[in-house]
């Protein structure tokens, strides 16, 4: 991409707020994690990075797709994912990996999140 040139979203998918706000969430557990200790590497912490990437992912993979049937899968999957990070932040604060603020932030986000891709995903049908 050329630095002289304004980016401008060519993908659909770039402009549902479902995405941006999975893009959102996604950073944000990466931010987490970075505080977890290292014996949690390959496994909390890779769990939660891989999940909550796999959200916006499957937004994206989703609406390429010729066929509502098939976005509604890869939605499916999406909330799926979600409802994992929502499982992978319970497991950090009962570790005591965060604190219950930092907890309820990202359970809102993720609440938040959910609902959107429900509301979306019942428009489709």
């Amino acid at each position: 991409m050329s630095e002289d040139k304004e980016y401008s979203p060519s993908f659909k998918f770039e402009s549902l707020q479902i995405w941006q706000k999975a893009m959102d969430l996604a950073e944000d557990i990466h931010r987490l994690t970075i505080k977890f200790p290292k014996e949690e590497i390959y496994n909390l912490t890779s769990q939660i990075k891989r999940a909550s990437d796999s959200i916006a992912l499957n937004i994206a993979e989703g609406s390429i797709s010729q066929t509502n049937p098939e976005y509604l899968e890869f939605l499916g999957y999406g909330i799926r994912s979600l409802a994992e990070v929502v499982t992978c932040l319970h497991k950090a604060k009962r570790r005591k990996y965060m604190d219950e603020n930092r907890f309820m932030q990202l359970y809102k986000e993720s609440f938040h999140l959910m609902n959107m891709m429900q509301s979306f995903k019942s428009k489709l049908k």
